[in-house]
């Protein structure tokens, strides 16, 4: 039985079920999730025979680290070889699926990116994407399949405990990797509520971000949870007919009911719904964009915007210029607008945003063991 991505309940029902007390169950959740303990061997609030027992009967399965990509910035981005899935899949799902073509491992990827004071690691949710925006990278590989909590968890375990020895006090979490976040809601929250958990890995929530394309159903539904991360949309369009070449989403939920949703999101003290916005050389960085951002703004509460120039890849776009750039945040600004442009960290590497593909390069760093 697999136990990493299991909450704290779960560990206890299973410990239970293997005749064992249930406060155990809180244990292996603290060795996992606080201690970053990834083998049985190393959980030593354990008995030795429990251990023992338990590397026997449960797996802690964790991805394969197939390369590092490392930038001159010092951002790392991981190349992840997971499972095929199979056993989060119903059987009768899985057998007709595997009669239509064979079941292959995943790979999936994500950035760890250091800075004074903090570190952040941005998450993919799903191997691939369905969502198709045009400009992103990942949306060449299509849907290849919602990954777990556990893969979720991983994708932030391992690169913690990889750079122990030089982790700044802070960590910030953005789910902005691979994949649409609300199109994979139970594992991503039930991964969310173990990041956030003050017991588990304690991430503020302040310090969590979650990113969608506009999912309305799944942002109604995330303004309910008690615990959540904060809200970030992928606007990147100042039209409903722009958004619909550049968003296929935006068919399905056009720019009033995504606005709409946003406005009626709860918001704590000092909390904010960011709209990133990825500015596309002579395509959505006019001035005249800009103004009908400024009048999308209105009347939604407290928002802000994170300007993000398009960062290359083998799609058909340019990077905008300089100068668009900076008139388009001046009239934001000006409007009395809260604008931030956000330069892409790990751009060598193809770190950077829309550009996680699979892309394999030169400059790998060889995969070497976590320590446990």
């Amino acid at each position: 039985m697999e136990l990493l991505g299991k909450s704290k309940d779960e560990l206890r029902e299973i410990c239970v079920g293997m005749g064992e007390p249930a406060y155990r169950g809180g244990q292996i959740y603290h060795a996992l999730y606080a201690e970053r303990k990834l083998d049985f061997r190393s959980m030593t609030n354990l008995p030795a025979g429990l251990r023992e027992k338990f590397a026997k009967e449960a797996r802690i399965s964790l991805p394969v680290i197939k390369q590092r990509f490392v930038s001159t910035d010092g951002s790392v981005r991981y190349l992840f070889e997971l499972g095929t899935g199979e056993k989060s899949l119903p059987t009768e799902i899985r057998e007709n699926t595997e009669k239509r073509r064979p079941l292959r491992p995943a790979s999936v990827e994500a950035v760890f990116m250091p800075s004074d004071g903090r570190q952040t690691i941005c998450i993919s949710t799903q191997a691939g994407c369905a969502v198709d925006c045009q400009f992103c990278m990942t949306a060449q590989l299509g849907l290849i399949r919602n990954l777990t909590a556990g893969e979720i968890l991983a994708q932030v375990l391992l690169p913690l405990e990889e750079h122990k020895e030089r982790l700044a006090p802070r960590t910030n979490i953005v789910l902005m990797g691979q994949g649409e976040p609300l199109l994979n809601y139970e594992a991503v929250m039930a991964a969310v509520r173990i990041l956030l958990d003050n017991t588990g890995m304690a991430i503020a929530p302040r310090h969590a971000t979650l990113s969608t394309s506009g999912i309305v159903p799944g942002i109604e539904r995330l303004a309910g949870e008690a615990l959540r991360p904060k809200l970030a949309i992928s606007l990147n369009a100042s039209s409903d007919e722009q958004r619909d070449m550049l968003m296929p989403i935006n068919k399905k939920y056009p720019l009033r009911v995504l606005l709409e949703a946003c406005k009626k999101f709860p918001r704590g003290a000092r909390e904010y719904v960011t709209f990133e916005y990825v500015l596309l050389g002579g395509v959505n960085d006019s001035p005249e964009d800009a103004g009908r951002v400024v009048k999308m703004m209105t009347d939604l509460g407290r928002v802000k915007v994170n300007l993000i120039p398009w960062n290359p890849g083998a799609l058909p776009f340019a990077e905008p210029d300089q100068g668009r750039v900076a008139a388009f945040h001046k009239i934001l600004l000006d409007r009395g607008i809260p604008v931030f442009t956000r330069y892409s960290r790990g751009r060598d590497v193809m770190a950077a945003c829309g550009q996680l593909a699979l892309t394999q390069i030169e400059n790998a760093a060889s995969p070497a063991p976590v320590a446990g």
